[in-house]
């Protein structure tokens, strides 16, 4: 066996720098948010070959004191925390003092800083880990961080590093996630001598806005919602993405605790839950939310580049994440995004707390009442109906009582928000007029989402009936998983499925919900119990429900080639109108759209 030695600071150092410093964008992250936490106002990152050769960070923060700057460089030494108490409530950026050691010992690194009240500003330099003596030097008041020739001494890692153009895009978006994090603080960023970047600080809450819109698109405010929702200790603001405006990849959402960038997968499951029901399949939500909580609530100190967090009260906090999106996105109904969708968008997302929908009764020339018959089938319902419990029924949504405007007295221009229906396309859809222009309707996937959420809101409150299994299921699961079944057997058995344990590493499945009669029951109760030993909660149950409500809804819907009315077809968009979620259908389609009249006009070339 080898001799057991003391490693050599140096090697120290540079292993600390294989977890930390990954890349270029790396070392960035780390003396950005060492400007932040000494309360900068002003962060200026230069870069040169995408990071290989030069980065550097310019602050007008607080400074370093003379005699603390060889400290500063010096491994595990900060000024954030001082024992073990500080470390559980930690409110900075930083708090590990690695990365400066870090970083100057796989670099040639300068540190060059000022304090406020200070006549001078004295400089250091390290060179593959060896320290030179601090020196006067001139600077305004802050500090700076020169990082040039990264990974020379370690042409391992050099070797690693990718072209600069992709080097310099990992920096770029990195700025961004911080510009959103910090919106008081103005950055700028160059490369390689020009301009890039510059956000200036944001003092409101529209310039905030405004920067939202620069990292996410222009077209982002427009089509998202406001959000600001507290209880229990937490509090959660910021903006999230409609349905409508989902993207391809998971590159729009941005999620920070307590100001601090994370990825976590309690969060992650949270926000996927909250989209399920209005999400077309392989789409991903765009979103910049704030979470807020008592640092105490939460585990920094979990992953050397601080990218995960770790929550005391997991269960706490991914319910109040899933409830306060899915609420909010709940709000969301056919006709409230007629102006964004039109040619000018509005450049404020609407908030959490929409303002109701106008009532029938305030739109004009009202005629008398029609019937909403679309011929929809009641076995399905039926047959629902029949799951519930005692007293439980279900709505057939197969005919609604309306005022129906007639479109011949009606004023566009006092239309309520999807308009008055014009005519009908094809028997698939249904056009109509509103003070923006045109407005097309998918009737199918429309009539598809009422329905389906008429057969949710028959299920709340009703006790479903349970199955009793002929020969009970007995199960072999991990000592987590079987003592989340004991910790959750009550609340289990309100959805129907009743499992107990059964020994400390099985449990034994005896009911199941009626409704789920058919289901794959070993494989539903693993995934259960899986999320419940992850989450602290599962939706597993709900989801498959909402499966077959969903499939029955379709089936219960009008189909296409149907020929409606036109009292029909404005007794759609009023119930569209009414409707929760009922911009998409079950399965993530839209169910409308808004053409404006400059759109209209582009296309005929009017006023050319």
């Amino acid at each position: 066996m080898p001799v057991i030695r003391v490693l050599p600071p140096e090697l120290i150092n540079q292993i600390a720098a294989g977890e930390v410093i990954e890349r270029p964008s790396s070392v960035v992250k780390e003396l950005v948010e060492n400007s932040l936490d000494a309360g900068a106002t002003r962060v200026e990152v230069d870069i040169e070959q995408g990071g290989a050769r030069l980065i550097r960070v310019r602050d007008d923060g607080v400074g370093i004191a003379p005699d603390e700057l060889p400290l500063a460089v010096a491994s595990h030494a900060t000024s954030k925390i001082g024992s073990f108490d500080d470390l559980e409530h930690v409110a900075s950026m930083g708090f590990r003092g690695e990365a400066l050691a870090s970083v100057s010992s796989v670099a040639r690194f300068a540190l060059i800083s000022r304090q406020r009240q200070a006549d001078a500003a004295f400089r250091i330099e390290v060179d593959g880990g060896r320290l030179q003596a601090a020196r006067p030097a001139q600077h305004p008041p802050g500090t700076s961080v020169e990082v040039r020739d990264l990974f020379y001494n370690v042409p391992a890692r050099r070797k690693f590093m990718r072209a600069e153009r992709t080097e310099f895009a990992h920096i770029d978006d990195l700025l961004k996630s911080l510009a959103l994090a910090r919106s008081g603080v103005e950055f700028r960023l160059s490369h390689n001598g020009k301009p890039v970047r510059v956000w200036k600080a944001a003092r409101d809450e529209q310039a905030m806005l405004q920067r939202v819109a620069d990292v996410l698109g222009e077209n982002f405010p427009a089509q998202s919602l406001h959000l600001d929702h507290a209880a229990a200790g937490l509090r959660l603001s910021g903006w999230v993405g409609l349905p409508t405006a989902s993207r391809g990849q998971a590159d729009s959402q941005f999620f920070y605790v307590n100001g601090r960038l994370v990825r976590d997968r309690v969060v992650a499951h949270a926000v996927r839950q909250a989209y399920a029901d209005v999400l077309f399949h392989g789409r991903h939500p765009a979103f910049v939310l704030y979470l807020e909580l008592d640092p105490a609530g939460v585990d920094v100190n979990v992953h050397p580049a601080k990218h995960e967090v770790r929550f005391r009260e997991q269960r706490l906090v991914h319910d109040f994440l899933f409830r306060s999106l899915h609420e909010a996105l709940a709000q969301t109904r056919a006709g409230q995004f007629a102006e964004a969708a039109a040619d000018e968008p509005s450049p404020a997302p609407m908030t959490y707390r929409a303002p109701a929908m106008s009532s029938p009764g305030s739109w004009p020339r009202q005629a008398s009442q029609s019937r909403l018959s679309l011929g929809v089938r009641e076995e399905p319902l039926a047959g629902y109906a029949a799951l519930l419990g005692e007293g439980g029924s279900a709505s057939t949504g197969r005919a609604v009582d309306l005022p129906q405007p007639v479109m011949a007295e009606s004023d566009p221009e006092r239309a309520p928000p999807l308009g008055y229906a014009l005519a009908q396309l094809k028997g698939i859809y249904v056009l109509a007029e509103n003070e923006h222009g045109l407005v097309l309707v998918d009737m199918h996937a429309a009539h598809e989402r009422i329905t389906y959420e008429k057969l949710k809101a028959a299920r709340e409150g009703n006790h479903l009936r349970s199955q009793v299994m002929l020969v009970p299921l007995n199960l072999s699961v991990s000592a987590k998983e079987a003592a989340a079944a004991e910790e959750h057997g009550e609340a289990l058995a309100a959805w129907g499925l009743e499992l107990s344990r059964s020994g400390p590493s099985s449990v034994v499945v005896r009911r199941i919900p009626a409704l789920l009669e058919g289901a794959d029951v070993e494989q539903l109760t693993r995934d259960v119990l899986a999320e419940l030993a992850m989450h602290g909660s599962s939706r597993r149950l709900q989801e498959l429900e909402n499966e077959l409500l969903s499939t029955m809804a379709c089936h219960g819907s009008v189909r296409a080639g149907r020929r409606l009315t036109i009292p029909e077809m404005n007794a759609l968009l009023r119930e569209m109108e009414a409707t929760e979620r009922s911009g998409q259908c079950n399965h993530g389609r839209p169910t409308w759209t808004q053409l404006g009249l400059g759109e209209l006009d582009k296309l005929f070339l009017r006023g050319r």
